[in-house]
């Protein structure tokens, strides 16, 4: 057995896999941010192209949306929730991937709201990531943004998370549909030998065996009652 269904215990695996991944990546470099870095401070790493610069975010992704940590928290819950949900027709090993990579940086940040200071479901998320012309992110954000590249690639291609293809899916005359049916219980009308629709029938071969019917004979002429001479007289 190799359909979808046994594939989607394989596929929910490696999505769990994808996503322990990225939390624990996510958590491992923003604690050696927190123990390398004061707040505010810098590191060029190449240049100004990138550098490590330890910033506290109670927003969104790149610290956008300020000042509402508990929003962003019910957000993230909603998030894990509705891939957690969605898993249980995952067959696509592509979505797998992308799904655990949400998955999981939505899965990073919600750990600092739950637990780092300020407060409980308060927290500042820890963002150390710094190239020219963003915000400051972490590689949390990093997951969730190629998750969902990859997941609008996958949907232009027609990849569905069951595994299956949009091309794939039977058209109307494949699957012998109500279009197919119409034209397949359609009948022609054969025309007759004259060129007349309708003319064949089942009386038109008896009449061909008949032969053509004779003409109309034409009226006799009537017999006037009295005669003519030629001087103009009449007959006694």
């Amino acid at each position: 057995m190799n359909g979808p269904a046994a594939r989607r215990p394989r596929r929910f695996v490696l999505l769990s896999a994808v996503a322990a991944a990225a939390l624990a990546a996510d958590y491992a470099t923003k604690e050696a941010a927190l123990s390398a870095f004061a707040p505010g401070e810098s590191m060029p790493v190449v240049g100004d192209l990138l550098q490590f610069t330890l910033v506290f975010n109670t927003g969104a992704a790149f610290s956008m949306g300020q000042g509402m940590p508990w929003l962003f928290f019910l957000i993230a819950v909603g998030v894990v929730g509705y891939i957690v949900f969605m898993a249980r027709k995952l067959a696509s090993r592509s979505w797998a991937v992308v799904l655990g990579l949400i998955m999981g940086g939505a899965l990073g940040n919600l750990v600092d709201r739950a637990f780092r200071p300020p407060a409980p479901l308060h927290g500042a998320v820890v963002d150390w990531i710094r190239v020219p012309n963003w915000p400051v992110f972490n590689i949390a954000d990093s997951c969730i943004v190629v998750g969902g590249v990859l997941a609008v690639l996958l949907a232009f291609r027609g990849v569905n998370i069951d595994g299956s293809r949009e091309s794939d899916e039977p058209s109307d005359a494949d699957s012998g549909g109500p279009q197919a049916a119409q034209d397949g219980e359609a009948e022609t009308e054969e025309p007759a030998a004259d060129g007349r629709p309708g003319a064949g029938g089942p009386g038109a071969d008896s009449a061909a065996e008949d032969g053509p019917l004779p003409p109309d004979s034409a009226p006799e002429a009537s017999e006037p009652s009295s005669a003519r001479r030629d001087d103009g007289g009449q007959k006694p």
